[in-house]
């Protein structure tokens, strides 16, 4: 059963095809997809591909993505959630992105910490990772907000519009996030 997660402002649900035209609106806009190593999106069908893509892995368990949707409103604003979930080796890295009409009103921060406690408190996770862009500032800072660590640079990791890029990873422990538990 996948787990409905809920914030003060937010509710984190699982996607369905229903969400396909919010979930394209968002993959749509370059400064969404910019940072993300993909190319925005220019048809449905590739909205509802990402969909079953995270349906997919959460069955499998290689990942579990929530839609975020704001209380009160229909509509996904983005998605949060943990890639490459390694149940074995209690570890995730998480991935979020959100539509830009929605950056700088704490929605990110609140989702990312709600999914980190979830993770730790409710996965097993004793480790959670993440792969920025260099560029990507307000992710960057998000995350050290929260209490990552900044571990290295990953040289020429991932590929935007065939140019590659260097990413730095970072992770918290649940050893170090009582702050989030």
């Amino acid at each position: 059963m996948f787990p409905i997660l809920e914030t003060e402002r937010l509710i984190l649900r699982e996607l369905t095809l229903e969400d396909t035209r919010s979930i394209f609106h968002c993959f749509s806009h370059k400064e969404v997809t910019r940072y993300y190593g993909q190319e925005p999106f220019t048809e449905f069908k590739q909205a509802e591909k990402l969909i079953t893509l995270f349906s997919k892995n959460f069955t499998e368990k290689r990942g579990i993505r929530w839609g975020i949707e704001r209380k009160g409103t229909k509509g996904i604003i983005g998605t949060v959630g943990f890639n490459v979930w390694s149940p074995t080796h209690k570890r995730a890295e998480i991935g979020y992105e959100i539509h830009p009409d929605y950056w700088r009103k704490g929605y990110t921060l609140e989702a990312v910490t709600k999914v980190i406690s979830y993770g730790f408190n409710d996965m097993g996770l004793t480790r959670i990772g993440a792969v920025v862009f260099l560029e990507n500032e307000a992710s960057n800072q998000l995350l050290m907000k929260i209490g990552f660590q900044q571990e290295g640079i990953l040289r020429d990791y991932m590929y935007q519009n065939g140019e590659a890029y260097d990413t730095l990873i970072y992770s918290i422990l649940k050893a170090e996030a009582h702050h989030l538990i």
